[in-house]
């Protein structure tokens, strides 16, 4: 393989109208709940028209720290700040924000229409105001027409819109979603998250939403919070965060990936080395690590940077200038083949036992080499795809 087919990551997604003023800012936020702490001095500045998810793990604090901005939740210590205004006397109603909750909590016995306009008819919003907005709102989330439907005779993705065009009715600053997509069906999911980031870029304003599913975080969110025992472990777009990953635990949280751990043997401007005790060649980088020659490192290597060959012939095209030779090219064995459809994944297990995922994609299949159990292979990588972390 040459460097033009190299493997690069995507473009960051971008929002036209998205600014560089935070619209919410958290300030040394720390929730504790008795001994447990659930979020552990969070500072994180969210702008103003980005979609924006916080991602990680059950328990991680994700959920708590959107619930202090709604307002359900108190900080033990630190600001929550929203335009630049601390919030903290604010009761939830009061605030410039609208929450949609995982359960959608639509009222069964209201119609449609009753259930979006409710929070407008608590606030005393003319009758004619509030069928105006109503069905604009209606019309926003594709439900137009249903007005006048109960709850019950609505697809489980027609009553997350209903939720939608509830919290967006009146108008909020920001738009807070609590794992909005996770009572779905799998095809419904893949079509609300086309939807979503649609909506928001209609409508313009903030969404900050939490979720523990990455294909949903990379797939919406123009930028991601990665969270780990109440902690930001990493903040960045999705594309860096899956690329360029600066820790174990977001290589491993963010997809699938081959993890090795080695020691930094050469560590240059434009090249580095790393010998891998699991690996019998030694993985060569063209770019520098900037650590201590001879210290531990971790080397992350995503399982669709792998080639697969039947000769090590074919396996040592991959271009990489200055490389010692054989590196970045291991022999194992095929010991399990899953078929997807649109991908085929691999386990092939190296000399030393370790085994190694990756996979291809069925698109020219019938073009490529075909691959069957037990069968002899090498394993081969460009010196720019693996991530090699300090920590």
């Amino acid at each position: 393989m040459t460097d033009t087919a190299a493997s690069n990551a995507p473009a960051p997604k971008s929002t036209p109208h998205v600014k560089d003023n935070a619209i919410i800012r958290f300030e040394g936020v720390t929730k504790r709940f008795g001994k447990m702490v659930a979020v552990d001095n969070v500072t994180l500045d969210v702008r103003e028209g980005e979609f924006f998810a916080l991602l990680g793990p059950s328990g991680c604090g994700k959920t708590t720290l959107l619930r202090m901005l709604a307002g359900f939740e108190t900080p033990s210590e630190g600001r929550v700040l929203i335009d630049g205004k601390d919030i903290a006397g604010l009761p939830p109603n009061k605030r410039p924000v609208n929450m949609v909750f995982q359960s959608y909590a639509v009222f069964p016995h209201m119609k449609v229409a009753d259930n979006v306009g409710y929070g407008l008819k608590m606030d005393g919003v003319a009758p004619d105001e509030i069928k105006r907005r109503v069905d604009e709102a209606l019309e926003l989330v594709k439900l137009s027409g249903l007005g006048d439907r109960m709850p019950d005779q609505l697809s489980g993705g027609q009553r997350q819109r209903v939720a939608l065009a509830r919290a967006l009715v009146k108008r909020p600053r920001v738009l807070l979603l609590d794992e909005p997509l996770s009572a779905l069906d799998a095809k419904l999911r893949d079509q609300m998250r086309s939807e979503l980031t649609s909506l928001q870029e209609k409508v313009g304003i903030t969404f900050m939403m939490v979720t523990h599913d990455q294909d949903e975080a990379l797939a919406i969110a123009t930028r991601c919070a990665v969270m780990n025992r109440g902690v930001l472990a990493q903040v960045a777009t999705p594309a860096d965060l899956y690329e360029f990953p600066n820790s174990r635990f977001v290589a491993d949280f963010v997809g699938s990936v081959n993890m090795f751990e080695g020691v930094l043997e050469k560590d240059e401007t434009n090249h580095a080395q790393v010998r891998c005790a699991e690996l019998s060649a030694p993985v060569y980088l063209d770019h520098g690590v900037t650590g201590a020659k001879g210290a531990t490192v971790w080397v992350a290597l995503r399982p669709e940077k792998i080639e697969m060959h039947k000769r090590a012939e074919g396996a040592a095209l991959i271009k990489m200038e200055d490389a010692p030779a054989g590196a970045n090219v291991v022999p194992g064995v095929i010991r399990d083949i899953v078929y997807l459809g649109s991908e085929t994944n691999y386990e092939v297990e190296l000399e030393g036992g370790r085994r190694v995922k990756t996979f291809r994609s069925n698109l020219t299949r019938y073009d490529q080499e075909d691959f069957t159990w037990d069968e002899p292979v090498w394993l081969a990588w460009h010196a720019c795809s693996p991530a090699v972390l300090l920590s």
